[in-house]
C-alpha cells in the first residue's frame, strides 16, 4: 500500500494553485513530481480529480496518495555501511568518500542506495524508484553524516527541516590559502555555470540565493582548516562559495586549481555534524562523524610543517 496525506484548506490558503500549494506542504517532493501525481489521478479535491492549475478554495479537502514504491530494477548489494543511528523512521549514515549516493547513468551499482536496499526492509518512496529514502545528498567525494528516510512521514519532515533551515549541518574543509578573517558569511547566488554545464557557479542569472557561514579553525600558512555551516542547500554550495572567495577546497577536481599536493582522492570536505528533530518524536538529535583518515593525514602533515 502507498501512503495517504490529507490537507484541509484554510481561508489564508485559498486561491493558490493546487500544485504550488502541495509543493509547499510536501517539501520532499519537487513541483514536477507533484504535477505527475496530479496528472496520474493520485490527488483529489473533495474526492474529485483536479488539475494542477486548480485554485484551492477554503474548506477544500485534498487527498494525496503516494503510490507504493515500485520494485526497483536496481540491485541490492552487500556494501558495508557506517551506521551512526537507526530506528523505524530514519537511518543516519557516515558516508565514505568515493561513494555515490544514488544511481545515475554510469553509476548504477555500488551506490549508497544499493547498500540501503540490502540493509533496509523499507525506504521512503517519495523521491522515486532511483532515490528511495534520499532526503538530501552529499557529493560523491564528500564524506560524513547523512540522513535517510525510512518512512514517507519521516521524508516529508526531514525535507521540511532542511528547507526551512531548522536542521543544522556543519562541515569541515581544508582549503587553499590563508583566510585572513576569523569568520564570515558568504552570500552569493548559485546557478548553472554559463558555459560549463556540468559545473555550478556564483551567478545572477537563473540562480538561487545561497548562504554559507564559515569560521577558521586552524591556519597553516598556505592552507586553512575551516568550519562551514549551510544556511541553504545548493548543489556544490561549499565548493562553489569557497572558490568564489579565492580559497578552493583542497583536492576538488571540479573547482580547484588542479594541483594536488596531498594523498586524497576528491575534495577534502567532510560533513561533520547534523542536527535534526526526530520526525516522529520531535526529539532534538545531533549526529557527528569523525574526520576520515585521509583528511587527518593531511592535517598531520600540515601541523608538522607549520609547528616544527
Amino acid at each position: 500500500m502507498g501512503n495517504e496525506m490529507y490537507y484541509h484548506i484554510s481561508e489564508s490558503q485559498a486561491g493558490e494553485r493546487l500544485d504550488i500549494f502541495l509543493t509547499k506542504q510536501m517539501p520532499g517532493i519537487s513541483r514536477s513530481a507533484v504535477q505527475r501525481l496530479i496528472s496520474s489521478g493520485d490527488v483529489t479535491v473533495n474526492k474529485k480529480i483536479a488539475k494542477a492549475n486548480y485554485k484551492v478554495q477554503e474548506l477544500d479537502d485534498i487527498q494525496v496518495s503516494i503510490p507504493e514504491i515500485k520494485t526497483l530494477e536496481l540491485t541490492a548489494e552487500e556494501i558495508p555501511l557506517a551506521i551512526l543511528y537507526e530506528d523505524n523512521d530514519i537511518i543516519i549514515i557516515n558516508k565514505s568518500r568515493g561513494m555515490v549516493v544514488h544511481p545515475a547513468p554510469g553509476n548504477y551499482n555500488g551506490t549508497l542506495v544499493n547498500a540501503l536496499l540490502e540493509h533496509c526492509e523499507d525506504l521512503s518512496g517519495i523521491n522515486g524508484v532511483a532515490r528511495p529514502g534520499i532526503v538530501h545528498r552529499l557529493d560523491k567525494d564528500t564524506s560524513g553524516v547523512m540522513a535517510v528516510a525510512k518512512s514517507d512521514r519521516a521524508h516529508v519532515s526531514l525535507a521540511k527541516q532542511i528547507k526551512e533551515r531548522t536542521a543544522s549541518r556543519r562541515y569541515l574543509a581544508i582549503v587553499y590559502g590563508n583566510i585572513k578573517e576569523d569568520h564570515g558569511v558568504i552570500k552569493a547566488p548559485i546557478g548553472r555555470h554559463p558555459s560549463e554545464r556540468k559545473k555550478m557557479a556564483v551567478t545572477f542569472t537563473n540562480s538561487k540565493e545561497a548562504t554559507t557561514k564559515f569560521r577558521v579553525m586552524e591556519r597553516f600558512g598556505d592552507y586553512t582548516l575551516v568550519e562551514c555551516k549551510l544556511l541553504t542547500g545548493r548543489t556544490h554550495q561549499i565548493r562553489v562559495h569557497m572558490t568564489y572567495i579565492g580559497h578552493s577546497v583542497v583536492g576538488d577536481p571540479k573547482y580547484g586549481p588542479g594541483r594536488m599536493p596531498f594523498s586524497i582522492i576528491g575534495q577534502a570536505l567532510h560533513s561533520a555534524e547534523l542536527r535534526i528533530s526526530h520526525p516522529v518524536t520531535e526529539e532534538s538529535m545531533t549526529f557527528t562523524a569523525p574526520l576520515p583518515e585521509d583528511m587527518e593525514m593531511i592535517l598531520k602533515e600540515l601541523r608538522q610543517k607549520t609547528y616544527n
